[in-house]
């Protein structure tokens, strides 16, 4: 009797390594038999990934995803979604990847597997230049509202660090809030100060400020995404990064898409 359960559990422990390693086989070899790596961004969020003056897409997304195609040796299909359609569009399969400036969550985790991190930014708070507010608590007010993006890191970070203010939720890029800002439609915003520093000079000269202060504990990290069955996938994305660090891709990337202008002219 103890030897066929024993029999019988060896036999499950095979069944479960074989499905299991079959499940995680699949997406990377698919993409290669496909001969498309199919990823999701969020188009409206320059420099990350937006449609340039030519109306192509571009930005620090397309590169690295361009870059991961040609090492595949497959062709690249950019998927454009709003905020709150990316997560759904990989978890049905739409896209193989998702590529936007994500921040892991535990809550988004149980949902997608992230890759390590690609970089890190943190949280602010900014408003016009010419604004009275200087703390968070001049900001923290039933007073004064505060725009944030649907379904980002931002928006809960804001309903934890200020909440006595309206809270007032964009779908779209980061842009959007700063565009309500001088609209007049918000009084602050909260973003990641990356995010917010790279927009600024499609807007008026000093006409907005971010506050010393910077919201959270420490600096967030931003990732790539895949389903939970893509490990092998994960995988190869975690090396990827490796490789275009070693060989200075990386930075070359980082230095004209989120630390430079010169973008600007060409696109």
């Amino acid at each position: 009797m103890k030897q066929k359960k024993l029999v019988l559990m060896v036999f499950a422990l095979l069944w479960t390594v074989f499905f299991t390693g079959t499940c995680f086989a699949g997406t990377l070899s698919e993409i290669v038999k496909r001969g498309e790596l199919r990823v999701a961004v969020q188009s409206g969020a320059a420099p990350y990934a937006f449609f340039d003056k030519n109306g192509e897409q571009a930005g620090s997304m397309i590169d690295f995803t361009k870059g991961m195609a040609d090492a595949m040796g497959v062709k690249l299909k950019v998927l454009d979604y709003d905020w709150d359609g990316l997560i759904p569009a990989l978890l049905s399969g739409k896209a193989d990847i998702l590529a936007a400036d994500m921040t892991p969550t535990l809550k988004r985790a149980l949902k997608i597997s992230f890759t390590d991190p690609w970089i890190y930014v943190q949280p602010c708070v900014f408003t016009k230049t010419d604004a009275s507010y200087q703390s968070l608590e001049d900001i923290n007010k039933p007073e004064v509202t505060v725009g944030v993006l649907l379904g980002s890191t931002g928006e809960t970070i804001a309903k934890q660090y200020l909440p006595n203010a309206k809270i007032k939720s964009y779908k779209g890029g980061g842009r959007m809030i700063v565009q309500a800002l001088i609209a007049g439609h918000v009084d602050a915003g909260v973003n990641d100060d990356l995010a917010v520093l790279t927009v600024l000079p499609d807007f008026p000269p000093n006409s907005i400020r971010l506050l010393d202060k910077r919201l959270g504990q420490g600096k967030d990290p931003l990732a790539f995404a895949v389903r939970h069955d893509s490990v092998n996938l994960w995988q190869w994305i975690n090396l990827y990064f490796e490789t275009i660090r070693s060989n200075g891709s990386y930075d070359k990337n980082i230095s004209y898409w989120l630390e430079g202008t010169e973008w600007k002219k060409d696109h």
